[in-house]
C-alpha cells in the first residue's frame, strides 16, 4: 500500500513538473489578432531601452540599466523592447572568447527586469551586418539558410532562447531592427555610395566597403525570418515572436516584384507585403511608426495615418500587431503644445484601434537627447506619466 502511494505521489509531481514547465510565460497569440499575458488578456505600451544589455557589454561596470528598470517601474511601464547583442562586429568579442561573461551580464539585465517586474522584448540580431560581416558573408546571405550567417543566427538563438526561456522577465522574441527598411531598392547601386547604408566601420569590424549584395531582398528576408522563427519554436513553443520590421514602404509590392518607383501599393498589395515580413512561425507583426518631415520636401512620413488600415490588415492575416516604435516628429520641440498633442493623440488612437502593443521610442539614450531621448529629468519626462496614465487605464478596462 504505502509503495503504492509513493508510486502515485511520485507520478503525480512528475506530471506537475512537466505541466509547470509548460505553462507558458510571457505574451502568445489569442483570438482574433489578440495578445495574451500568461493566459489572460492583454493590452499596453511599453517603451525601447535601447542600449540596456549594450551598455553593459561595452563595459563590465556599467549597470546603470538596474536604474532604469527601477524607473521605468515606479512609472508603471510594463515592458521594454531592446537590442539583445552587439551592435558591430567588434561588440561580439566577447561573445567569442569568452561566453560566460557575457551571458554573465546578460543574465544582470534579465535578473534586474525580474527583481522590477519590467517584461523584456530583445532583439537578437539589432543590425541586420552584424552577423554576416562578423562571419565574413555579404548580407544576402540572410537568404541561404544553409550559410555561415545562418549557422550563427541558429547557435546564437539557441543560446539565449534555452537560457532565458524560464524567465518571466522575456515577453516575446524579435529578430531584428527594420531589417526591411532598405529592401529590394530599384537604384541601390547609385544609393549605395550616396547614403552609405548598411553602415560601413571596419574599426568596428566591418568591410571596407559595401557592394549590392549588401542589400537584401524580401525574398531573401523572407527566409531569415521564417528560420528564426523555427530556432526560436525549437526551444520556446509559447512566446510571440516578431520580425521588428518597419512600417512598409508605400510601393514596397512593386519594388519586391517589379523594381520601380512611383507606383503605390494597393490594399491587398499591402497586406501581402506586411504578411511577408512575419511568415510561420513568426506570430506577430510589427510596425514603427513615425510622422517626421521628409527632407526638404515638407511633407511628413504618414505612417500614423495609416495604422487603421495596417490593422485592418493584420486581422485578416490572423496575427496581432506591435507597433514597436513612436514618437512624436522629431522638429517639435520636446515640452511643446504640439508634442503633447501629437502624442496623446496617437495614444488615443492606439486605444481606439485596440492595437495589443506598442512601445516609444526611446529610454535613457544620450545620443539622441536633441531628437528622441526620453528620461525621468529631462524635457520629454511628461511622456512617463502619460504612459502611467495610458496603462492604468488599460489595466482597468482592458485587461480584466
Amino acid at each position: 500500500m504505502r509503495t503504492k502511494f509513493c508510486f502515485t505521489i511520485g507520478f503525480c509531481w512528475a506530471v506537475f513538473s512537466v505541466c509547470c514547465a509548460e505553462k507558458p510565460l510571457g505574451l502568445t497569440q489569442g483570438p482574433n489578432g489578440t495578445v495574451l499575458l500568461e493566459g489572460k488578456p492583454y493590452r499596453g505600451v511599453g517603451i525601447n531601452f535601447f542600449d540596456c544589455f549594450y551598455r553593459t557589454l561595452q563595459s563590465t561596470t556599467n549597470t546603470s540599466y538596474e536604474e532604469g528598470f527601477r524607473v521605468l517601474a515606479t512609472n508603471r511601464i510594463p515592458f521594454v523592447r531592446f537590442a539583445g547583442t552587439g551592435f558591430w562586429p567588434r561588440n561580439m568579442q566577447l561573445y567569442q572568447t569568452n561566453r560566460a561573461e557575457y551571458f554573465r551580464r546578460f543574465d544582470g539585465v534579465v535578473r534586474a527586469a525580474e527583481r522590477h517586474n519590467i517584461g523584456l522584448i530583445p532583439s537578437l540580431f539589432w543590425f541586420h551586418a552584424c552577423v554576416p560581416d562578423l562571419v565574413g558573408e555579404p548580407i544576402d546571405q540572410w537568404g541561404n539558410p544553409n550559410s555561415k550567417t545562418h549557422a550563427f543566427m541558429r547557435q546564437y538563438t539557441h543560446e539565449v532562447v534555452s537560457r532565458y526561456r524560464t524567465s518571466p522577465a522575456i515577453w516575446a522574441w524579435e529578430m531584428g531592427n527594420e531589417f526591411n527598411s532598405d529592401t529590394d531598392l530599384p537604384n541601390a547601386l547609385e544609393y549605395l555610395p550616396a547614403h552609405n547604408r548598411p553602415a560601413v566601420s571596419p574599426r568596428d569590424g566591418t568591410p571596407a566597403s559595401r557592394t549590392a549584395r549588401d542589400y537584401p531582398t524580401h525574398t531573401d528576408l523572407g527566409v531569415a525570418f521564417r528560420e528564426f522563427g523555427k530556432a526560436v519554436r525549437q526551444d520556446d513553443p509559447h512566446r510571440l515572436i516578431e520580425s521588428g520590421s518597419d512600417f512598409p514602404r508605400t510601393n514596397a509590392w512593386h519594388f519586391y516584384k517589379e523594381h520601380k518607383f512611383g507606383i503605390g501599393d494597393n490594399p491587398e498589395q499591402r497586406e501581402f507585403m506586411l504578411g511577408l515580413c512575419a511568415p510561420d512561425p513568426m506570430d506577430l507583426i510589427s510596425v514603427h511608426c513615425y510622422n517626421d518631415l521628409l527632407g526638404k520636401s515638407g511633407q511628413r512620413r504618414n505612417a500614423m495615418e495609416r495604422l487603421d488600415a495596417i490593422v485592418a490588415d493584420s486581422r485578416k492575416l490572423g496575427k496581432p500587431l506591435f507597433v514597436g516604435e513612436f514618437q512624436f516628429p522629431s522638429d517639435f520641440a520636446p515640452d511643446s503644445p504640439e508634442a503633447r498633442t501629437h502624442f496623446t493623440a496617437f495614444l488615443a488612437k492606439l486605444d481606439r484601434l485596440q492595437v495589443p502593443l506598442a512601445a516609444v521610442w526611446v529610454f535613457d539614450l544620450s545620443a539622441q537627447e536633441s531628437s528622441r531621448n526620453v528620461t525621468a529629468t529631462n524635457r520629454r519626462a511628461w511622456q512617463l506619466k502619460l504612459l502611467r496614465d495610458h496603462n492604468e487605464k488599460l489595466a482597468r478596462t482592458s485587461n480584466p
